[in-house]
């Protein structure tokens, strides 16, 4: 233990270092305080009805309706249990709680993957900071895509298990790659895993290349195999997390449309519309953010202070300072990007980015090539549609790739990889510098260059025109809200201006960065400093430089005291009112917010609105087809909608309507009208009376049996107990009837009981539940326990077992063998 001790001692120092880091970024999180995340709240609102039941009876639901009429509760917060993945992240956050448990799996995965590199320790610690650091973590930290965060944590030690396993590794890597890759599906943010797989595919690919060429393809495919075992476990560890996912993805707006769009006769759309995915695009000039972080205005707004020309223009006019600071935010955005809105800019490091281009010149390692070209595929699909050329390619034919939006974001991959060659060609000067032609030469030229860049900004920020390409209509809005042609003329002109101010600023910081990265290669590859001193300043610089600017961002003012946390959304008088009516289930739409883009009803409330990336296709299709004009009130009638809450324009006080229209949990209906297709089916609702007439497809006609429908003549339904999970009602009819249910339908997991016996779910009204009853006192239970949620369990719980066993396997070994040999499987030296 005394010689591990010493020989890893430097490994333990670094790691110390890292924990420092995170405690003083963090500072708040040490003195009981917590983020309050935009998107965490909205999380918390979908979630609440969840915790509530599983508070109540020890169990999670497994749905909800707490948003969009009903969803899967797998889709907002599931605990799976049986996946051995759930109680790794867990385990750390009791040390760091969030967000300093983030912080610390950047560092530690980063200086893994340098590790495996064989990079020096020290230089490996430098790395692992350029990769924690890089703006766009830290954002989504701030922003609350915590899982997003997680996810991409992961992908640095992923990274390295693979290139573990093509470098010799045959236990070691395929077990490391399993524990990451299954904590990475875990975070359940599939886009990144995604993203991931097209780089590592990539990777793949050139070593297949490499294997033909050296003829080393046995090696080659044994790496592989090796690989493919591990992932395999991991994807069924994560099985609860994969396959319900999979088979709900199927029926949302992911997933197929079920009406032909009026855009695009004759064609089903499969994914989310392009326009839609393609919505957040990185602007092509945009990529100098990652040198020069605020060339394009930093965020939409928020970033303007007491000395900008806006806030002096409306000082001007007598307007009080805070209330001109206020409207320079609110009116004039900084950000002149092509985005509707953000909330940052990707930046890497300008220190990063020069290292990164000496990289290219300068790193004989193969996986440079690998380096360059996942880079540069990835950025292209960033461009989203500002590069059709290859981002349609990719959403057209490439499977799972148009089932995403917010193309920017696979600039995580840049993010992890650029840092990667940047250190790499830090390495090369230390180890083989001597070897490398002209290095002074090919040092000089690629910091010039990237200097003048910054310096060419610096001076000249006009360059970059600094108005987006609706400038006139932004214009043409201000006048408006002025009503001062004038006036707006000098607001417009005082935003310029600051723009101009902000890439400048940004600049000759950029460039100060870059001369002072620059000055300490050049003392070393001239002599006049030794490695240690060169390391010291690079990696001080790197500290500094993405440190201040992530702190522009994510500061101790994002903190709050945990008990705002706590009661993330303030209960409001309307909603106290509501709450007055003891019913057990009805609905509410509160209109005061966007109601689909908000989930804060649903904190209180069983919403029809809500906020999330993946609702049903069906329930999109209908805000899409019947609220086109304004709320339609046969659907808020059918989805027992009971209370709108709205507000009153000209005082801004809230208000509810309580409405008597509602139809209730169920009914039974006079007649049922079929039609022929999932068109005629959203046609026929426009000018259809729910609580008479039931809309049913032609198809599923023979669900009705034989007995036809009768009057419902003194019959009543009513739902007797509620539960997300379990709902019972009680009815009484003369004769067979045909009820309606307010309840979205989903017939991946929803069993209907009528006294005890199963009966056939019926799709009725394009989205809802109807069954055909038989006459007399009869109870009916809804009950949703899906298949696959039951049989991926099992599936999860036994590839647990294995990754836990594989991996106990591995230390094992590796113990039995530790006299034997230094190491299982030598790696291999880089390979040239």
């Amino acid at each position: 233990m005394k010689n591990w001790f010493k020989e890893n001692q430097t490994h333990l120092f670094i790691i110390g270092i890292f924990l420092l880091i995170v405690v003083f970024y963090f500072t708040p999180v040490w003195q009981g305080k917590t983020l309050l995340q935009s998107d965490v709240m909205q999380a918390r609102g979908s979630q609440k009805e969840i915790f509530d039941f599983r508070e109540k009876d020890g169990n999670t639901p497994l749905w909800t309706n707490s948003m969009f009429g009903g969803m899967p509760t797998y889709q907002i917060w599931y605990d799976h249990a049986n996946n051995v993945a759930s109680y790794i992240g867990p385990a750390l956050r009791k040390a760091f709680p969030p967000p300093a448990d983030v912080l610390l799996l950047f560092l530690l995965g980063g200086y893994f993957l340098f590790s495996v590199l064989k990079i020096r320790p020290w230089l490996a610690a430098i790395g692992a900071v350029a990769l924690a650091f890089s703006s766009y973590n830290f954002m989504y930290i701030e922003a609350g895509h915590i899982n997003k965060a997680y996810a991409i944590a992961y992908m640095a030690p992923i990274i390295g298990a693979v290139i573990l396993c093509y470098r010799g590794s045959r236990l070691w890597g395929p077990a490391i790659l399993a524990l990451f890759l299954a904590l990475e599906i875990r975070s359940n943010h599939i886009q990144m895993t995604y993203y991931l797989f097209i780089a590592l595919l990539v990777l793949v690919g050139f070593e297949l290349y490499y294997a033909i060429r050296d003829k080393k393809l046995k090696n080659f495919l044994q790496a592989t195999s090796m690989q493919l075992i591990g992932v395999l476990v991991a994807v069924l560890v994560n099985a609860s997390v994969l396959f319900p996912t999979y088979e709900y993805s199927k029926l949302t707006i992911r997933g197929k449309a079920n009406i032909t769009k009026v855009t695009e006769p004759g064609k089903d759309a499969h994914g989310l519309d392009k326009e839609y995915a393609y919505a957040w695009s990185q602007g092509i000039g945009e990529t100098i953010t990652f040198l020069i972080p605020h060339a394009y205005g930093g965020k939409t707004s928020g970033l303007l202070d007491e000395e900008s020309n806006v806030v002096k223009t409306f000082s001007k006019m007598g307007i009080p300072a805070d209330q001109a600071l206020q409207y320079a935010n609110g009116l004039t955005p900084t950000y002149w990007g092509e985005k509707s809105f953000t909330q940052g800019t990707w930046y890497f490091g300008a220190g990063i980015i020069f290292l990164f281009i000496l990289g290219l010149v300068i790193v004989k390692d193969r996986l440079k090539w690998w380096i360059l070209a996942a880079t540069l595929l990835t950025i292209f699909l960033s461009f989203g549609r500002h590069f059709p050329l290859i981002s349609d390619l990719f959403f057209d034919y490439i499977p799972m790739y148009n089932k995403f939006r917010a193309v920017e974001s696979i600039l995580v991959i840049p993010s992890v990889l650029i840092p990667l060659l940047a250190i790499m060609a830090v390495h090369e000067i230390i180890t083989r510098g001597t070897e490398i032609v002209d290095l002074d030469k090919k040092v000089l030229y690629t910091g010039g260059a990237v200097a003048a860049i910054c310096l060419l900004i610096a001076l000249m920020p006009s360059l970059l025109n600094l108005r987006t390409s609706t400038h006139q209509e932004y214009v043409s809005m201000l006048q408006e809200r002025t009503g001062d042609q004038a006036l707006t003329t000098e607001i417009v002109n005082a935003l310029i201006k600051d723009r101009s101010a902000m890439a400048s600023a940004d600049a000759w910081r950029s460039f100060f960065i870059v001369a002072l990265t620059f000055g300490f290669v050049w003392a070393f590859i001239k002599k006049k400093a030794n490695v240690a001193i060169m390391l010291a300043g690079i990696g001080l610089i790197t500290l500094v430089d993405l440190w201040s600017f992530d702190k522009r961002y994510l500061n101790n003012t994002s903190f709050v005291d945990k008990d705002i946390y706590e009661r993330p959304i303030p209960e409001r008088e309307v909603d106290q009112l509501v709450h007055m009516d003891k019913d057990l289930s009805y609905r509410v739409l509160d209109l005061t917010t966007s109601p689909f883009q908000d989930a804060s009803a649903s904190y209180f409330h069983k919403s029809l609105g809500g906020y999330h990336a993946a609702k049903l296709m069906r329930f999109q299709e209908v805000i899409e087809n019947l609220f086109d004009n304004g709320l339609n009130e046969d659907v808020l009638d059918m989805m027992n909608v009971r209370y709108l809450i709205g507000k009153n324009p000209e005082n801004g006080s809230e208000n509810i309507q309580r409405r008597s229209s509602a139809l209730g949990n169920a009914w039974f209906v006079n007649n049922v009208k079929f039609v022929n297709g999932s068109n005629a089916e959203m046609e026929a609702m426009k000018t259809f009376d729910p609580k008479k007439e039931a809309i049913v497809n032609e198809g599923l006609k023979d669900l009705f049996g034989t007995v036809s429908i009768g009057q419902p003549v003194n019959s009543d339904i009513k739902l007797v107990s509620y539960h997300p999970d379990t709902m019972k009602y009680e009815y009484s009819a003369p004769n067979q009837v045909f009820a309606v249910f307010s309840e979205v339908f989903y017939d991946k997991g929803w069993k209907a009981y009528v006294d005890g016996e199963e009966v056939p779910i019926i799709r009725t009204d394009y989205l809802l539940r109807g069954l055909s009853l038989p006459g007399g006192n009869h109870k009916v239970e809804f009950v949703f326990a899906p298949n696959s949620m039951k049989v991926s369990n099992v599936i999860s719980l036994i590839a647990s077992i294995i990754l836990v066993l594989g991996f106990a396997g591995a230390i094992y070994i590796s113990l039995k063998h530790r006299g034997k040999s230094p190491q299982v499987s030598k790696a291999p030296q880089v390979v040239k």
